[in-house]
């Protein structure tokens, strides 16, 4: 009984929770899925005084939340900052209150951090790449996670779902076409 009970906590101590925000939350959750180590994504809100907020009150405005994806990763396999780093690739950071298609708001994108650590490994990243000059201006944001609402649950692993809409979707707003021409190919 021991054993388990020590074998769980170890599990337990392994898995960490981190948020982003990247646009529509279909694509930053289709995204992140594909990381080893990522262990579950739900697309929800956060960022806002607004208390349990939908779907149609985010995307009317209405609430200061942007659309978001909190990670559940085993941090044994893949790194905050690893996440960081990925994230980065699949976000157009020199465009502010938008991504691809998508304007308003709540499709900024922003780093949400839980924790001091995971400021400083944000903030750093960011200047790193503010450094390197390669886009004039970075509008992602690094602020800390002001309550977290999982979405309804038909915005849940949409991209599973609906495969042939949330394809033309991704296609016709050119996510990957403008994400191969800031990032290159991947």
């Amino acid at each position: 009984m021991l054993a388990c009970t020590a074998l769980s906590l170890q599990a337990q101590a392994a898995t960490q929770t981190a948020v982003f925000g990247g646009g529509c939350f279909w694509c930053v959750e289709s995204d992140f899925d594909k990381v080893p180590g990522v262990l579950k994504t739900i697309s929800g809100f956060a960022g806002g005084p607004e208390k349990a907020p939908t779907y149609e009150s985010v995307s009317a405005g209405k609430t200061g939340h942007t659309e978001v994806v909190e990670v559940t990763y085993d941090d044994t396999k893949v790194t905050y900052a690893q996440l960081v780093q990925f994230f980065w690739k699949t976000i157009d950071p020199t465009v502010k209150d938008r991504q691809f298609c998508d304007s308003g708001k709540h499709y900024r994108t922003g780093f949400y951090y839980k924790t001091p650590e995971e400021k400083a490994i944000a903030e750093k990243s960011k200047a790193a790449l503010e450094a390197t000059k390669k886009f004039p201006v970075i509008h992602t944001e690094v602020a800390p996670v002001i309550g977290f609402y999982p979405a309804e649950e038909y915005h849940q692993d949409y991209y599973k779902k609906n495969p042939i809409r949330y394809n033309y979707y991704r296609t016709g707003c050119g996510r990957d076409k403008r994400l191969e021409e800031l990032w290159g190919k991947k």
